[in-house]
């Protein structure tokens, strides 16, 4: 298969349905995208009905060219990660993995337009994070959350408003930023560096003011990524964690006991937000993100430093932080359903506590005047408890 004629069947793909996030190249499955969350097939020209192991390894093979490291990559460690670009169309982050001994492919479409912070209608906790001069920010959530989007947003406004060296380390570069007023360095794990915390040391040496690392993968790369954020560097990154708590048990998760203590301390001189992020399906179709937010404080640090206890909870101090730009998933949803954008099932299937957004629901349908429960007519019972007859 040449080239041209994947570009034709990737392009017939990404005609087939709206707000595509997702093509999937799958064996004994047609080709199928993922349209606002759903995996759904695809009728192309030559058809595809059931895909061969050839025919997926075609795909990868033609997808990788002629890349040695990533070959080696692909045999030795079972997947491998790499970009490609449909000319004029746009431009994919694509995983090939082996699964029971054949190829399978995954390609996430990135966005070609560099988002905002006011476009994509993101929290004030972003137009904060922007303004911050060091430390680390954390932006998390599950693969294809919309954490690299965020922090996309977050780098444009830098660029509109400092006049500042940028250094990114990406896999792969997903937002091509142009020089405005900040200078962007852009680099691509494989092409331009070997690994997280190679090209991390590295950046240190390049006089960037901020750094922004595609994910703290392992502990190496979490206590450089600390290092920098001590020495006066803004450091953005990722983990793919669900909330504030947890993010903060999987970075102190990586370190040993006995330097539990000292990475506790260095966390809570260095940590500036936590943002976590959920995708929830949309009323109408296609899905919106719901947002967790903390800001450091002297309430943090003490809860970082001696663990989270009775009424001293990373999720107490956000609901009282609204005035700092920390809210909580579950106000967040509540403001969701509100604005008529999730359903009342959504609402409560995603929420972190269900009970709260149970309240805030009734609150909102109060406020409406709709009813907020099923039970009508409601009495007491005069006889209970009392003799047959009794009058």
């Amino acid at each position: 298969m040449r080239k041209q004629e994947m570009d034709y069947l990737f392009t017939q793909m990404l005609d087939s349905h709206d707000n595509i996030s997702d093509l999937n190249i799958t064996v004994d499955k047609p080709l199928q995208v993922e349209s606002s969350g759903q995996l759904l097939p695809v009728e192309t020209d030559p058809p595809f009905t059931k895909l061969t192991p050839f025919q997926t390894e075609v795909f990868a093979l033609n997808l990788i060219g002629h890349d040695r490291r990533l070959t080696d990559h692909l045999l030795n460690h079972g997947s491998c990660d790499l970009s490609y670009e449909l000319p004029g169309k746009a431009r994919f982050r694509v995983n090939i993995f082996s699964q029971r001994g054949n190829y399978s492919i995954v390609m996430r479409k990135m966005e070609s337009r560099i988002p905002t912070i006011k476009d994509f209608n993101l929290p004030e906790a972003f137009d904060r994070i922007a303004k911050e001069k060091n430390g680390i920010v954390l932006v998390t959530g599950a693969t294809g959350s919309g954490k690299s989007t965020s922090l996309a947003a977050v780098l444009n406004e830098i660029n509109n408003s400092q006049s500042v060296h940028i250094v990114t380390l990406e896999d792969p570069v997903e937002f091509s930023h142009s020089h405005r007023m900040s200078t962007f360095n852009q680099r691509e794990l494989g092409t331009d560096f070997d690994t997280f915390a190679n090209g991390l040391r590295a950046a240190l040496r390049q006089a960037p003011k901020v750094i922004l690392v595609g994910e703290m993968r392992d502990r190496e790369t979490v206590e450089i990524g600390l290092s920098a954020a001590e020495t006066g560097h803004l450091v953005l990154t990722t983990l793919h964690t669900v909330d504030v708590g947890t993010t903060i048990s999987r970075i102190l998760g990586m370190f040993s006991t006995e330097e539990e203590n000292q990475v506790r301390v260095r966390l809570a001189d260095t940590l500036r937000w936590i943002v976590c992020q959920r995708l929830l399906p949309k009323v109408g179709g296609g899905r919106v993100a719901a947002f967790e937010a903390l800001s450091t404080s002297l309430r943090v640090k003490d809860v970082i430093l001696n663990g989270e206890s009775e009424g001293k909870t990373f999720y107490d101090i956000m609901e009282t932080g609204k005035a700092f730009g920390m809210i909580t998933f579950d106000e967040f949803i509540v403001n969701l359903y509100k604005d008529g954008l999730v359903t009342e099932e959504t609402a409560k299937a995603y929420a972190s506590n269900r009970s709260v957004v149970g309240r805030g629901i009734d609150s909102v349908k109060s406020g409406k005047g709709e009813k907020t429960t099923s039970l009508e007519k409601l009495q007491v019972d005069s006889q209970y408890g009392k003799p047959k007859g009794w009058q």
